[in-house]
């Protein structure tokens, strides 16, 4: 059906950047959001940064003026640059994209998520 891959993550020192990829593949209409969540240890998932329908940008308070969300639409791809990172970035970010297969069947699909450390 529809695949959504991420890659990226990695063990970073604070103030340092990375960059997360996530692609879609797969029975692919439409696709109508697409973003990054993040969790951390005994922590609730939260947004950290989305498209929304409509092709507007949507950042999580934390994160504003240091992650960037782009897309290329080719490629059905997007990415998360993340630069001045801070530990308390630490998380598992997962990928999520509401997804059109056909023109009367959508859904919700999420990646296998990629680590993200930041430590000295």
């Amino acid at each position: 059906q529809v695949q959504l891959v991420e890659s990226g993550g990695g063990l970073v020192q604070p103030g340092g950047s990375l960059t997360l990829s996530c692609a879609a593949s797969g029975k692919i209409f439409s696709i109508n959001r697409m973003g990054w969540y993040r969790q951390a240890p005994g922590k609730q998932r939260e947004l950290v940064a989305d498209f929304t329908t409509g092709g507007s940008t949507n950042y999580a308070d934390s994160v504003k003026g240091r992650f960037t969300i782009s897309r290329d639409n080719a490629k059905n791809t997007i990415y998360l640059q993340m630069n001045s990172l801070k530990p308390e970035d630490t998380a598992v970010y997962h990928c999520s994209a509401h997804i059109q297969t056909t023109y009367w069947s959508s859904g919700d699909y999420w990646g296998q998520g990629t680590q993200v450390t930041v430590s000295s």
